[in-house]
């Protein structure tokens, strides 16, 4: 089963989708249905309604947020991630290896809903960076009570070389049109039984071939999911639920720079498979919207 966000001819609608290929519609908004509890999002995914389905090939799957819900992400929670965080910051290299063993994980907003990319929609490259790349993850959706009820594949762009120059940059690299993407479905948390032994892979591609590959797992994610819910829940609230974007262990060595006509494809088992064509600079991502 996958929860989707999908438009067929109209307004975007929920829906889920079957091991058949079609998709049976849900009423209300995502952001409506992380309000529930739950047992109350898993009852009402196993009786979806009774509309007429929609033929997967007739609809566009749409990022998996929607409304009011968030999009947070967490930062240095790979060994990796914290090695790429100190080879970039030769001035304050220090600041990561703190990071990851201390108590208090990173934790940071990382994009309204209207702003993430869907399935096959651009993500962008800052025109006013030198060095930019595509950072995978697993994403965990969460519902008003903190309570995890899916997971989704996030692309957590990041500016290397603004982040770089300083740590304080860190919203500037991370937050900007373009910058994340999502999608392309929410697979239930009832239906992957251990999330923290996934295979994550990157495929990026540049005028047909691979210009960098590498995987991962999720085996090496050091700070759990309740426990980065926990921390983010301590003095805030989220009535409409929050994607949780988790870490990446899969970052390029430097000084590899994603390019405008490259393809980002991110994979995760048992998740499944989001691509996203590169454009530089928010004007491309606008004109490309307007479409």
């Amino acid at each position: 089963m996958r929860i989707v966000r999908f438009r067929a001819g109209g307004a975007p609608r929920v829906g889920v989708l079957d091991d058949d290929g079609v998709i049976a519609t849900l009423r209300g908004s995502l952001a409506e249905l992380l309000a529930l509890s739950a047992e109350e999002i898993r009852d009402r995914c196993s009786d979806p309604g009774r509309s007429t389905p929609v033929p997967l090939e007739h609809a566009e799957l749409l990022a998996p947020v929607d409304g009011q819900t968030e999009v947070w992400a967490a930062g240095v929670t790979y060994s990796k991630s914290r090695s790429a965080r100190m080879a970039e910051s030769e001035n304050s290299a220090s600041i990561y290896d703190r990071v990851y063993d201390a108590d208090r994980p990173e934790l940071f907003f990382k994009s309204a809903a209207w702003r993430v990319s869907g399935p096959g929609q651009p993500v962008s490259v800052r025109a006013d960076s030198a060095v930019n790349v595509p950072e995978p993850e697993l994403a965990a959706l969460l519902n008003s009570a903190g309570e995890i009820v899916g997971y989704t594949i996030c692309n957590d762009m990041s500016s290397r070389s603004i982040e770089g120059e300083n740590p304080l940059y860190l919203p500037q690299a991370k937050i900007y049109l373009g910058g994340c993407a999502a999608g392309p479905w929410i697979r239930p948390a009832w239906e992957v039984p251990d999330p923290y032994a996934l295979t994550m892979s990157l495929t990026i591609t540049r005028e047909d071939s691979a210009a960098w590959e590498g995987t991962g797992s999720t085996g090496g994610l050091r700070r759990r999911v309740p426990e980065l819910a926990s921390y983010l829940w301590r003095e805030d609230e989220f009535p409409s639920g929050v994607l949780l974007s988790t870490g990446t262990s899969l970052v390029p060595d430097l000084p590899f720079s994603l390019r405008s006509g490259d393809s980002v494809r991110i994979s995760i088992s048992s998740v499944g498979e989001l691509e996203n064509p590169v454009v530089q600079g928010k004007s491309a991502v606008s004109a490309s919207r307007r479409r």
